[in-house]
């Protein structure tokens, strides 16, 4: 349909057809004043507060829902325009509380703002304000609900974004109330957004709540540390302290949304358990040293080792958190002292496959892109835990009319329309997709899966987390390519972390130093453990949680002779068996870049100031390169470390992900019982394990993560009845743990997760297991 020309207080524009008179105004830079109209959300008009005078319209009418129409004229700023504006603020300040000197909202209030400009010096209503109680909706959102102005923002956002309709409107008129009608906690991983949406201090943040005003606080970007789609911060701190997280605009990436995880972690960064000074080891007590006996210590262990028992006797293990200047630093230490064995790859065991990423795994397009998809094939995937922004993302293309199929070990209640599914125990998946391969290959309409993904323009095959922690991951990820293959569709990988493409472009990975294969590659994260090493140096890991096998890594560090470890917290496995422990500074606390899965590549600065004597990483592994007697790093600044690296891998030109599937046969699977160790949505790196607010609300949304879940008919077929208290048996490792019923399981599946306390003693997390009595 052709442009539609219309005019704006006597400005000439040019508008597409159905769009609304106030969007036409933004995008001119003209601004109308609004509460209810949000531009990533449906028009709902009942706030009356964007009123415009339309020429040859008897009545001032709703901007947001006025379509535009050829040869328009609209005045925002006339005399009838103004006093429609000027009578819906006095009727939205009948029943607001005068509380602003103790609202949290206060300074960065939209309703204060526009009631300087619109309101009155007095009212005509003497009547008693109307109240409203307050709702529990958790750890997360506080509530002043008398200050609701009903602009249903919170309501559209669960809807249509979050998708999880949580809140509502109940009663009419006068008597309209926001809340849950049933009393309950909100359950979504994206419900901090309502926050950030509400226009008053109705919903406010109960962890930053009376702890600080807008204009004490300094605001500098930042980017998500916790997942691999680098969603975009803002961070406000006080006096070096940080005190709140909120959205960044990015429309390429987050929009204006960002998950819990993102927005709550933050609490994390004061917690007790912050290491503050170095310490090291002697005589088997720990003594607080300065920094200089600390990095001493930690290359005499690593020279003696290297010394005694050659450089093959050392392994370097990186969290995928850390930044591209830390992994860069500390695999180019490793290298220069000889040392092979480097890795980032924590929760993986079968990377066989790793010569086929000549890049990194990653997302081949942007999250704007994915948004367009038509047909999507998850594969081993929890998207909306695992990474909720892609989540969010997956809701817009199904209502698009994107096609959802899913290969999984459990039938996700997803938060986007599935059209077809498979859930098959993890030691069954194998066999699943060669059949589904085979069905495609044959263009068989009848097999469910292949009718969804087949004739499809705009497909996508991706694989996530739980593809990546199986032992036959390289086998599933091969099989996984051959299938987007035959679809002619996009292959793509969810990764680990914020930062694992980071990590594969650093060279923090075995087999590719600057961009480029090793002839002879060193061992993986898996193998230095199953095969311990004399030294290890660890960096931002808990190695009781961040592993495949937690007791075989506890293991491998007890029979190390020196472990270096650069920690964000005090750790009673790093107590018990390291040397050396570094205090290193948090995400909000050095300057660094993080990598996304489509090979964005975002560079942030510290606002905060690190706790007591903890340093940027980078800055304590350029300095320990003087201590090991290496040629000296003379970085001044960490866009130092990142340009030297661009420069190295310039024959990439800015790469995105690429993947050649190798042919690789599978192990026979086990006829039994085969573990599901998905990791919590709130265990997934140390920051979040140790932000108490996210930790109440995994209790809330996931239940007891240390629960041990299995299908009912797997339940009788073993044996037992829910309640039960068993032994959980991985080989020689083994939990106590109680059963409990449920249907989302697959048969012959036990779900038990990762990185939580019950399962400290289980081996791999997608290995065989057994059932035993207690």
């Amino acid at each position: 349909m052709a442009d539609i020309e219309i005019e704006i207080d006597g400005k000439k524009l040019t508008a597409q057809p159905n769009q609304m008179v106030i969007q036409v105004a933004d995008a001119a830079g003209i601004y109308i004043p609004r509460f209810c109209y949000h531009k990533h959300l449906s028009i709902a008009a009942n706030c009356r507060m964007c009123l415009v005078e339309v020429e040859k319209s008897p009545k001032a009418l709703p901007a947001c829902a006025t379509p535009v129409m050829p040869g328009m004229k609209v005045f925002t700023k006339s005399q009838k325009t103004l006093e429609a504006q000027r009578a819906v603020m006095s009727f939205l300040l009948i029943n607001h509380p005068l509380d602003c000197p103790i609202c949290d909202q206060g300074g960065e209030c939209e309703l204060q703002d526009l009631s300087m400009g619109y309101g009155a010096t007095h009212s005509n209503y003497d009547e008693c304000k109307r109240s409203v109680g307050d709702m529990d909706l958790g750890p997360l959102i506080a509530t002043e609900m008398t200050r609701c102005i009903h602009c249903t923002r919170c309501v559209r956002f669960g809807e249509e974004v979050a998708g999880m309709r949580e809140m509502g409107a109940t009663s009419r008129g006068g008597h309209t109330e926001i809340g849950t009608f049933v009393a309950h906690a909100i359950r979504s991983e994206v419900s901090g957004n309502i926050i950030d949406l509400c226009p008053v201090g109705a919903l406010t943040s109960k962890p930053y709540r009376f702890t600080a005003r807008a204009f004490e606080l300094q605001q500098a970007p930042s980017i998500s540390p916790h997942d691999c789609l680098g969603s975009n911060l803002n961070m406000h701190t006080r006096t070096g302290e940080v005190m709140r997280v909120v959205a960044r605009e990015n429309a390429e990436i987050n929009e204006t949304w960002i998950s819990d995880r993102d927005r709550f972690s933050y609490t994390g960064l004061a917690h007790q358990d912050r290491l503050t000074v170095p310490r090291i080891k002697i005589n088997g007590e720990w003594q607080v040293v300065d920094w200089e006996q600390a990095l001493e210590a930690a290359a005499r262990g690593l020279q003696s080792v290297i010394h005694s028992a050659g450089v093959d006797a050392v392994g370097a293990l990186a969290s995928p958190n850390s930044t591209l200047e830390e992994h860069y630093l500390l695999q180019k230490i490793m290298r220069e002292l000889g040392v092979a064995h480097v890795d980032h790859r924590l929760r993986e065991s079968d990377t066989r496959d790793q010569a086929g990423f000549s890049t990194f795994p990653g997302l081949p397009m942007s999250l704007a892109e994915f948004a367009n998809t038509d047909a999507v094939l998850l594969i081993g995937s929890n998207l909306q835990k695992e990474q909720p922004m892609a989540a969010v993302r997956l809701r817009q293309a199904v209502a698009k009319g994107a096609v959802v199929s899913v290969v999984n070990p459990v039938d996700y209640d997803f938060n986007f329309k599935v059209s077809a599914k498979n859930i098959v125990a993890p030691h069954e998946c194998v066999h699943t997709l060669q059949t589904l391969l085979q069905a495609l290959k044959n263009k068989d309409g009848a097999h469910p899966l292949a009718a969804a993904c087949l004739n499809k323009q705009k497909a996508l095959v991706l694989v996530g987390a739980l593809t990546n922690h199986h032992k036959e991951a390289a086998v599933i990820r091969s099989l996984a390519k051959q299938i987007a293959d035959e679809m002619q569709a996009a292959f793509g990988i969810m990764t680990d972390g914020a930062n694992a493409a980071g990590a594969w472009l650093a060279g923090m990975v075995p087999h590719l130093r600057d961009g480029l294969l090793i002839n002879q590659p060193g061992l993986n994260a898996h193998e230095m453990l199953v095969k311990p090493r004399k030294a290890y140096v660890l960096l931002n890991i808990d190695p009781e949680r961040d592993f495949a096998v937690p007791s075989t890594a506890i293991n491998a560090l007890k029979q190390a002779s020196t472990v270096v470890a650069l920690s964000l917290y005090r750790n009673p496995v790093l107590e018990a068996h390291a040397d050396v422990i570094l205090p290193i500074a948090s995400f909000a606390e050095t300057a660094g870049t993080f990598v996304n899965a489509s090979g964005q590549w975002q560079s942030f600065q510290g606002l905060a100031k690190p706790v007591g004597e903890a340093r940027p990483a980078w800055k304590i592994l350029r300095v320990l390169a003087h201590f090991l007697h290496l040629p000296p790093l003379t970085y001044e600044s960490a866009e130092a470390v990142r340009d030297e690296l661009k420069a190295k891998i310039a024959h990439h030109d800015m790469p995105k992900p690429k993947y050649t599937a190798p042919v690789l046969s599978a192990e026979k699977p086990n006829a039994g019982l085969s573990r599901v160790g998905e990791i919590p949505l709130y265990a997934l790196d140390s920051l979040v394990r140790r932000a108490e607010p996210l930790q109440t609300a995994q209790a809330i949304t996931e239940g007891d993560v240390g629960e041990c879940r299995v299908h009912p008919d797997t339940l009788s077929q073993a044996g037992f009845k829910a309640g039960d208290r068993v032994k959980v048996k991985q080989g020689e490792h083994h939990a106590i743990m109680i059963l409990h019923e449920n249907t989302r399981i697959a048969p012959n599946a036990v779900w038990a997760a990762g990185a939580v306390d019950a399962t400290e003693g289980l081996g791999g997390l997608f290995d065989a297991i057994v059932l035993e009595k207690a």
